[in-house]
């Protein structure tokens, strides 16, 4: 199996960078499934229906989130029922006034192969939720599957994410790293079998600080008071990686990618999405 997984799309640069560029993907690396990370599609600010939509469309098979899935209150009107996008496991749960949708599940291709995507999120300098660690081993003995397992650990800080990746090394198909925003050239493959990445990368605008204007973010870390940020569109561009699993389960290699979209002039000054 050949998985083609991207991090954080961010808003409608990252999404135009991605349509541009999974023509030539697929044609050189075939992928049977393709992942993204869907928390900043809507200009940074969640995902809705149309958005994860326009995904599917795309060509993406199943998509992860992270700690700003809730940002769009539309998210809430369907996520109980798509099943191909996840949140993290470790939020809390049902029964009670707990998160809905779920945090893991098969993701299937359309000629049928699956692989086990569990989503996952970090608690260093993030929302206090359950132990990602001991939420990934309870699903692993809950659910015992024959597909690949894969694990979009999203979190901020790189130890945290290296020690999930050191934590399944040789019981999952491939630990990856998502929102940083940042792609990191740490890609191996550890003990066992088991494909890793500290941080896939953003897509999306890389002239840009993690998406947004440069200029609104300086001023926010001189003057230290709240500002009104617009995403950027300058230099479009795509990360993502490349992994290739055996017939055992285990991957065999990890390749990273990083590239620049051109595009053309984007339209849409100020569009949240």
């Amino acid at each position: 199996m050949i998985v083609l997984a991207f991090a954080d799309i961010f808003g409608k640069p990252g999404r135009r960078a991605v349509a541009a560029a999974l023509p030539d993907l697929r044609a050189r690396f075939s992928p049977d499934i393709i992942l993204g990370n869907a928390e900043n599609l809507a200009g940074g600010r969640g995902v809705n229906r149309r958005l994860f939509q326009e995904m599917i469309q795309m060509g993406f098979h199943g998509l992860t989130s992270g700690n700003h899935i809730w940002d769009n209150r539309d998210v809430y009107q369907f996520i109980d029922q798509e099943e191909r996008l996840l949140r993290p496991a470790n939020f809390p749960a049902p029964p009670g006034d707990a998160c809905p949708g779920r945090g893991f599940g098969v993701i299937r291709s359309a000629s049928g192969k699956g692989l086990f995507v569990i989503n996952l999120m970090g608690r260093v300098f993030m929302d206090s939720v359950d132990c990602p660690f001991q939420a990934a081993d309870r699903i692993l003995k809950e659910n015992p599957t024959g597909f690949p397992i894969l694990v979009d650990m999203h979190c901020d800080a790189t130890s945290e994410k290296y020690a999930m990746g050191w934590h399944l090394a040789g019981r999952v198909a491939a630990v990856i790293g998502s929102h940083s925003h940042v792609q990191t050239a740490d890609e191996r493959i550890l003990p066992g079998g088991t494909a890793y990445i500290t941080d896939v990368g953003m897509s999306g605008a890389f002239d840009s600080v993690i998406g947004l204007k440069p200029q609104e973010i300086i001023r926010k870390f001189v003057t230290k008071r709240p500002h009104h940020y617009q995403q950027s569109k300058e230099n479009p561009g795509v990360s993502c990686v490349v992994i290739q699993i055996g017939p055992n389960n285990k991957a065999t290699n990890i390749e990273r990618l990083r590239f620049a979209v051109p595009l053309g002039g984007m339209d849409g000054e100020g569009d949240l999405e």
